[in-house]
């Protein structure tokens, strides 16, 4: 094979040969095997950098990248869309992230590894925005994406400088700060329209701040009608957390069927599971209502919004929602114009409850 790779050979670099226009370069493998590569550019200097590359990559015992190229030519994204699903199905969040891996596989599923770019993800991110979606909803796929390539490199399904150019895709911008919630007429014309099977779960969402993951994963044994309290011991942040339930909501929970055969309190009569998905149903209810711009998320939006504008604290609210630090509780603060003014009138009323014959001031 070395005789083909003429007319010339580099005196300066070893290992770095001219075919044609094209650089080649010849190494000997971790396997002790010995290679000859083509390296796909005219530029001398490009070729040379390949060549350090993979001289380096053997050094450490590890598959050059130039041969995990050539092998994974003949990968399409649905290969690794389906050993991506077969790996996550081992992990925790499986059946959020199910509907995503099978949207890309979808979009994706014929193009080969060996073609993702920078270029390829940014089209696909234009088109869902052209679609109507979040900038938020886009990076959730986007995000996935990303994971998917890790992995890939890992599987040497692809090569490090296909996984680095996907990696390399920026998420769009989003608006942590919006803050949307329903008045209290709205909440009442969006409970008014939803399904009988989706009502419950509006109003249990409605008066617990609970996330539509830990509502449609609920089970009875989590939900104490003698202590009114349900456990959630599986949450976003990563601590148990105790929901404490008003009337409304014990009194929504005692209503509902309950089969011995089915632990789940929110599941479908049909098939005996949880619901895996309510989109459809949540927004038929809003279009009724004639609610817009509206997501599920945002009902826990109006629980805090509700407690704060009713005159809770914000330390209160923060434990009800289970946020690990003050920072994200901070947005409701505008709700409660009048928190420091009630603050010192509380400090009035105690100083003179203390001593009336006591008085600090004119």
């Amino acid at each position: 094979m070395s005789e083909n790779l003429q007319p010339y050979k580099s005196r300066k670099v070893k290992g770095l040969y001219l075919r044609g226009r094209i650089w080649w370069i010849t190494f000997t493998g971790p396997d002790g095997k010995r290679y000859y590569q083509s390296t796909g550019t005219t530029s001398k200097t490009e070729a040379e950098k390949i060549l350090y590359q993979t001289k380096a990559e053997v050094n450490a015992h590890k598959t050059p990248s130039i041969l995990v190229f050539q092998k994974t030519k003949k990968f399409l994204f649905k290969d690794l869309a389906d050993e991506y699903e077969k790996w996550s199905s081992q992990q925790k969040g499986f059946l959020k992230k199910k509907n995503r891996i099978k949207h890309l596989k979808e979009y994706f599923g014929e193009y080969p590894l060996v073609s993702f770019n920078q270029k390829l993800i940014e089209q696909y991110q234009m088109e869902r925005l052209r679609k109507g979606n979040a900038n938020s909803t886009v990076n959730r796929y986007v995000t996935i994406l990303k994971h998917m390539f890790r992995k890939a490199y890992e599987w040497e399904m692809v090569n490090n400088e296909i996984a680095e150019k996907v990696r390399s895709v920026k998420l769009l911008p989003e608006d942590n700060k919006r803050l949307r919630f329903l008045s209290k007429e709205e909440c009442a014309a969006l409970i008014n329209a939803a399904e009988p099977h989706l009502k419950p779960i509006l109003i249990v969402a409605l008066n617990t701040g609970m996330r539509k993951g830990e509502l449609l994963n609920l089970k009875w044994d989590q939900v104490d009608f003698q202590h009114g309290l349900i456990f959630l011991e599986k949450t976003k942040n990563g601590e148990r957390r105790e929901i404490p339930m008003n009337r409304t909501v014990r009194h929504t929970l005692s209503k509902l069927v309950r089969r011995l055969d089915i632990p789940y309190v929110f599941y479908n009569p049909q098939t005996g599971k949880p619901y895996k998905d309510i989109r459809v149903a949540f927004h038929t209810a809003l279009k009724r209502a004639k609610i817009r711009d509206f997501r599920f998320h945002d009902l826990r939006h109006t629980f805090a919004s509700h407690l704060v504008m009713a005159g809770v604290d914000l330390r209160t609210v923060q434990e009800l929602l289970g946020h690990k630090t003050h920072t994200m509780t901070l947005r409701y603060t505008h709700l409660a114009p009048n928190h420091k003014i009630r603050a010192i009138e509380v400090l009035d009323d105690y100083m003179v409850e203390r001593d009336k014959n006591v008085t600090i001031g004119l």
